[in-house]
């Protein structure tokens, strides 16, 4: 009797006499198992040739990864992965709704079919492993498991021999691994077939269209993933971890679960956001009350040190003083802006202190800031204090002291604080994102959720949706941010950065990229404007709005200084911006070109969109279908003025208002580097 079915008719094909859905079925080493997705468009095959597994994929019955090999392979033992055969399968089926503490949408739907295949090692030391794919309408995650067994206890992972075998030389969008800054790099874009070593999350695009998007999620205890191509240009990534300073990528004992490895697809680049594929994989909220989890706008003491106007160490200019202070805690009470953020009010900037993280403290602040008096100033203006811990990379120092640290705050009823690891390794020669430092950040996440204190990681790992099951872990960096448009004789960002930034970066989880700049020439350092050439804001004032809208953040910063807002009418959109939402709309957008985004606010009837282009001009047809029939509506629209040019114009803003309703249509012209911001508030 054979048991091949449709792939249409059921989400699971075993070649297996006797399966049954949802439960453990014996297998013999040539077997090929498919497990399909709940609208049946992507199907995974796995398959063991020569007592090795791979998978493959399709989507719509097109290939989209061709066999690709699993395993590992570990230090003084031999591969996991060479002599195996198909022990048992189990099979299972979801679909559930959960909610958002906080989110780009407030419903995520888990819908997804999960073939679970347990496989055992011929001849010794007969090992045993697991292999879990969860296979949804938006994607694939699948994950290895180490039981317990006698045969591998404590262990030592060198290697991961995951492939990703591409079907279509597809151009993808990247950055390289491994280099300085970090991931703190300008996007390029390339044939698959070229790439050498690079971070995920790897944006591809096929010839046919098809959008497909391969990284992590719920990285808790293993090394960060990158990918490296094949010197054979034959379209094979294959995965690479990390490394300890010794070389090791993993230390484990069993029993032992890796990462999700993600295939996010979609038909268009408009398809890929909002991606909850990585929250999906993710395990639940993992704390009690989230109450005091507030996403917020904010500003603080930060872009002038960027600029040169302040420094972080003491002397003449330093930023954090208690007056600075009190004048940014009353800018934000003013505008209704919930944080303030100050960056060098602790001991430890003083000198070199990129190279000297061991000599920060994170409890005594320098002489002229007066940390309990700010607190309680700040809080009877209805502000809070975000604290900031830069460690330049001294993770032992910071340990040491981080009870200590968030204690502070706690006492002070500081519930938000700014991490930084300015650094490419620990003192110990451990890589950025490697185990040692991902064990760190997990430790940092945990014992703030202990003291209630929401974080902000720059020089992070990169997000893997953690923030489902410590939603106190808000936004990150992990980008090229504003800072860049700041330095002198870096360049700044291109106008075309952040449209690439929405379907690369931004699929991992928020960024704090620090928009809100309205010193778009940086005059407030010398009194003479920059030139297109020299390190500048290279977007319109219009397009620094809608940034707000585009890439999202719980945490949005106001990014300039105060004084560069004031009798700035352009100023209230931001004043009016929601940070939090109930649904996202990818309206059109094409990598490095453009992006339109719709945003509804989360407890409220408020809709706002987001238009951005890159250095070419731009005239879109919106149309407003997203809005509930039969309502009526003011569009309040901040759009590129008259003659509006990223190069040698940028401030011109038109405000305008016009009734609208589900069946209007807006033409948003946008200029070169420009954007388009609107409020869409119900007309009563």
């Amino acid at each position: 009797m054979s048991m091949w079915l449709s792939c249409r008719t059921l989400p699971f094909r075993l070649a297996v006499a006797g399966a049954m859905l949802g439960a453990a079925a014996p297998a013999t080493a040539q077997d090929q198992l498919h497990v399909t997705s709940p609208d049946g468009r992507n199907e995974v095959t796995v398959v063991i040739r020569g007592g090795r597994i791979h998978y493959s994929l399709q989507r719509d019955d097109r290939a989209v990864i061709q066999p690709s090999r699993l395993g590992f392979e570990f230090r003084n033992e031999p591969p996991l992965g060479d002599r195996m055969r198909v022990a048992s399968t189990a099979t299972n089926s979801v679909d559930e709704t959960w909610t958002q503490s906080w989110g780009e949408v407030r419903e995520v739907r888990d819908q997804h079919n999960e073939l679970r295949i347990s496989l055992a090692e011929e001849g010794a030391p007969g090992r045993q492993l697991v292999v879990v794919f969860r296979v949804f309408n938006d994607g694939v995650g699948f994950r290895y498991e180490l039981p317990e067994q006698p045969g591998l206890a404590e262990f030592e992972i060198t290697g991961e021999l995951t492939e990703f075998v591409m079907a279509d030389d597809a151009r993808a969008w990247w950055i390289p691994a491994f280099q300085r800054p970090r991931y703190e790099h300008l996007f390029r874009s390339s044939p698959v077939s070229t790439l050498d070593t690079v971070q995920t999350p790897l944006t591809m695009e096929f010839r046919d269209g098809l959008h497909v998007v391969i990284h992590e999620a719920d990285l808790v205890d293993y090394a960060g993933l990158t990918l490296v191509g094949s010197r054979e240009r034959n379209r094979t990534l294959r995965a690479y971890l990390a490394p300890w300073a010794d070389g090791v990528k993993v230390r484990g004992r069993t029993p032992f679960q890796t990462p999700w490895r993600t295939i996010q697809l979609a038909d268009d680049a408009a398809g890929l956001s909002p991606s909850v594929l990585g929250l999906n994989l993710n395990p639940p909220n993992a704390l009690d009350d989230v109450s005091w989890i507030r996403p917020m706008k904010y500003v603080g003491i930060w872009w002038g040190m960027h600029i040169g106007t302040m420094t972080w160490s003491s002397g003449p200019k330093h930023g954090a003083t208690t007056a600075n202070t009190k004048k940014y805690i009353d800018f934000a009470a003013e505008n209704g802006f919930g944080g303030v953020l100050v960056e060098g009010w602790n001991v430890g900037w003083d000198g070199s202190w990129i190279e000297n993280g061991d000599l920060f403290s994170f409890t005594e602040p320098y002489a002229d800031y007066d940390l309990p008096a700010l607190a309680a100033y700040a809080r009877d203006r209805h502000v809070g204090l975000i604290g900031h811990h830069e460690t330049s990379m001294g993770i032992e120092n910071y340990e040491g002291q981080l009870e200590a640290g968030f204690d502070l705050f706690e006492g002070l009823g500081i519930r938000a604080v700014k991490t930084g690891y300015v650094g490419d390794e620990t003192s110990h020669g451990h890589a950025h994102h490697g185990q040692y430092m991902v064990r760190h950040w997990r430790k940092v996440i945990e014992s703030a959720a202990r003291h209630r204190i929401m974080l902000d990681v720059h020089e992070p790992i990169h997000d893997t949706g953690e923030r489902r099951t410590f939603p106190n872990m808000m936004t990150r960096e992990g980008a090229r941010g504003q800072e860049f448009n700041a330095w002198a004789g870096d360049g700044g960002n291109p106008p075309e950065h952040e449209t690439i930034l929405f379907f690369t970066r931004m699929l991992a989880g928020p960024m704090d990229f620090t928009p809100g700049v309205f010193d778009l020439l940086i005059k407030s350092v010398t009194g003479t404007p920059r030139t297109p050439e020299e390190s500048r804001v290279r977007t319109t004032l219009a397009k620094q709005l809608a940034l707000y809208v585009v890439l999202y953040s719980p945490l949005q910063m106001a990014a300039d200084l105060p004084e560069n807002y004031e009798n700035q009418p352009a100023f209230q959109f931001i004043r009016d911006v929601e940070v939090d939402w109930g649904k996202t709309r990818v309206l059109d957008g094409k990598i490095g070109e453009y992006v339109v985004v719709a945003r509804q606010e989360r407890d409220g009837d408020d809709w706002f969109v987001g238009a951005i282009s890159d250095e070419e001009a731009r005239t879109l047809e919106v149309p407003l279908w997203f809005l509930p029939l039969g309502r009526s509506y003011v569009a309040e629209i901040y759009a590129d003025g008259p003659g509006a040019h990223w190069r040698d114009n940028p401030f011109p803003v038109k405000i305008s208002t016009r009734p609208v309703d589900a069946r209007s249509r807006l033409t948003l012209r946008l200029a070169p580097g420009g954007g388009q911001a609107i409020r869409i508030r119900p007309l009563n």
